[in-house]
């Protein structure tokens, strides 16, 4: 794909940004997303594809770093969750911005950044994040990310809007750049001239010097223990399969994501995520390693099967049946993320296991007997 402009990447409709509005505002209230109507994209004979090639784009390059991302304008069934690749140079950093459409969840896959922010009641937080930790900004929490230490560092960042777009993300530079400095020394209390030589565009990825060490002390203003910004999901004691494991991080054991949940699931060679759906959320999927197939049942005898390798996102639309399996020779890491605070799936086996063998013979039309090994509880990963 060519490179691309800001505007294609982030672009997305103004309907989809006032739906994606109320349906974080529905969340924070603790309700479902609104299903609304069929996307065009799934009403057809034949199921579209959901596998999007993130990793194969050509980047938007700046000095301190360099951005992929996707939306719905270039993954049309990814309705409800955009993403992006990101990734920053020592001292490189995303400026300071807010997204008025959407909430960020972020996976950091390599290196070490620096994340700073603020929430409406002014309290701040400073905070360091490794390989394997993850964020969550509520929509319209002013932040920055800045890679620190001695190498780049590579995150993932999603976006619980599938219209996720320019027009709602306000960068700092933009905006002062665009204020003339009369107002702006009325309003800081410092003489106008101190702005002559601020920049007149927006900055987007800025290039420092790498920040020193954090003070003791300076982790702001918030409470660690349930208003932080960063999860550890990598120091998570995981939830062990036959098959492989799994790390679950929802608002249960991340208070302030309130609109998202995410996991970090390896599955062994020849093992698969059995076949599942989720009752309440969408799922976004972006695979970190290994080779997988993904199945996707969209009802009326559609069924949809795609290949999966390092740097590929996938998408299965709330309520669609579906299943990964590992095709490699090497464990296959992903990291998947939902757009609701609250986890729900529903296990294929489980619900077998929930009715009788009669039932599921005249169901099926098929002797009792068949039905007799079945798994009698929810497999979720098995060998």
């Amino acid at each position: 794909m060519s490179e691309f402009s800001r505007r294609s990447v982030l672009g997305g409709a103004a309907g989809g940004v006032l739906a994606a509005a109320a349906t974080a505002e529905g969340l924070a209230q603790g309700q479902q997303p609104p299903s609304g109507p069929t996307p065009a994209s799934l009403t057809g004979t034949e199921l579209p594809s959901f596998r999007f090639a993130l990793g194969a784009m050509t980047p938007k390059v700046y000095d301190g770093g360099w951005l992929r991302a996707a939306t719905v304008d270039q993954f049309p069934v990814s309705q409800k969750l955009a993403g992006a690749l990101m990734q920053l140079v020592p001292g490189g950093l995303r400026e300071l911005h807010w997204h008025s459409n959407a909430a960020e969840w972020a996976y950091v896959i390599k290196g070490q950044c620096r994340v700073t922010t603020i929430d409406p009641q002014n309290r701040s937080e400073v905070v360091d994040f490794g390989a394997g930790d993850v964020w969550y900004f509520p929509r319209g929490h002013g932040h920055s990310i800045q890679g620190i230490g001695h190498e780049d560092c590579l995150f993932i960042l999603v976006f619980d809007n599938g219209y996720f777009s320019e027009f709602g993300t306000f960068s700092i530079s933009d905006w002062l750049g665009h204020v003339p400095p009369e107002v702006l020394q009325k309003s800081l209390g410092v003489p106008a001239q101190r702005f002559a030589d601020f920049p007149k565009r927006e900055v987007f990825i800025a290039k420092g010097a790498v920040p020193p060490p954090l003070a003791p002390n300076r982790a702001g203003s918030l409470d660690a223990t349930s208003l932080t910004h960063r999860y550890r999901l990598l120091d998570q004691k995981p939830e062990d399969y036959p098959g492989g494991t799994n790390r679950l991080v929802s608002q249960r054991e991340f208070p302030i994501s309130t609109t998202m949940t995410g996991a970090h699931m390896r599955l062994k060679p020849g093992a698969i995520r059995e076949l599942h759906w989720h009752p309440n959320a969408d799922e976004w999927q972006y695979y970190l390693g290994g080779r997988a197939s993904m199945s996707v049942f969209g009802s009326h005898g559609r069924v949809r099967t795609d290949q999966f390798g390092a740097g590929d996102v996938g998408y299965v639309p709330q309520g669609y049946g579906h299943y990964i399996e590992n095709i490699g020779t090497e464990d296959l890491d992903v990291v998947v993320v939902f757009n609701n605070g609250t986890y729900e799936s529903i296990s294929l086996s489980a619900w077998l296991a929930a009715n009788s063998p009669a039932l599921l013979a005249t169901n099926f039309q098929v002797p009792e007997s068949t039905f007799a090994g079945f798994p009698t509880r929810a497999l979720y990963i098995p060998r």
